[in-house]
């Protein structure tokens, strides 16, 4: 399975896109994304996501700053990247690198573990070897071009899920009673509302829950604040519209910032990239 995740994309995907640098977006999964990207140098300024990113890096050396230490990747590794972790990135060589990640919501992964208990796991190594995980991995990531079937993606988020716990160094503790209806209330309330402002009375009124505890049990549940959960979701709205090439000012007003610069200073400090220049970088999938 690894082999095919290192094969070149299709002729036409290839078509679609720039003859050196580029990035590939695979078509949305609730709660998954999937995209490949080739460039050269440094690329990625410092960002964060609210998503575990599970990558395979394919061609080159791929190198990041991560929880305070220099990282690198060879073809074949495993990369893994948390939650709300701050990191680079960029082609450790000359030769330019090309790999695939997978953005997965915690939320899937805690149902994928299957207790409502356990902490979300977390592997201190963000670069492993590991042909089962690779592989896991590879079931979703192998071609991005087609689609995929509904009970391959339950059972990766099984398989994933399980190939996490395994590297986790310290035990997966019970962190004592999660309200995960309410918070599960909360998120779907901030998905559903991610254009406008969304007000700390709104969400307490949503879950029963003062705003200071609320946000200790999101957090649990989901890796990151309902802050930084609704400003994802505008960002991630905010890429599709640009990869069907609407205005950048239009984009900001429909997806919630005050204004276009509003727009870019997020989507940079989320994605380590300006809006404009992720727009010359990727190309629109078609079928």
């Amino acid at each position: 399975m690894l082999d095919s995740v290192n094969q070149t994309p299709s002729d036409g995907l290839e078509r679609l896109c720039k003859p050196r640098e580029h990035f590939i977006s695979a078509a949305p999964l609730p709660g998954i994304e999937r995209m490949e990207a080739l460039f050269f140098g440094n690329m990625f300024a410092p960002h964060r996501h609210d998503t575990y990113a599970l990558g395979i890096t394919m061609q080159g050396v791929q190198t990041f700053n991560y929880r305070g230490s220099s990282c690198a990747s060879q073809p074949g590794n495993v990369i893994i990247l948390h939650p709300d972790e701050v990191h680079d990135g960029g082609a450790g060589t000359e030769d330019g690198l090309r790999y695939r990640m997978l953005y997965l919501e915690p939320s899937l992964l805690r149902q994928g573990l299957g207790t409502d208990t356990a902490s979300l796991p977390f592997v201190s190594d963000p670069v492993i070897a590991d042909s089962q995980l690779a592989a896991t991995l590879a079931s979703m990531l192998a071609h991005l071009d087609e689609d995929v079937d509904p009970l391959l993606i339950d059972q990766f988020i099984s398989d994933i899920a399980t190939g996490l716990a395994r590297h986790t160094k310290n035990s997966m503790k019970p962190i004592g009673f999660l309200a995960l209806e309410r918070m599960e209330r909360a998120r779907q309330y901030l998905e559903d509302n991610f254009d406008r402002p969304v007000q700390s009375a709104e969400l307490e009124e949503v879950t029963g829950l003062d705003r200071y505890r609320l946000i200790r049990q999101f957090r649990a549940c989901f890796g990151t604040t309902p802050y930084r959960y609704l400003i994802m979701r505008r960002l991630q709205k905010a890429r599709i519209l640009i990869s069907l090439r609407q205005p950048m000012v239009d984009i900001a007003g429909d997806t919630g910032f005050a204004d276009q610069s509003h727009l870019n200073r997020h989507f940079k400090r989320a994605f380590g990239i300006t809006p404009g220049r992720w727009a010359e970088l990727t190309c629109e999938k078609s079928h």
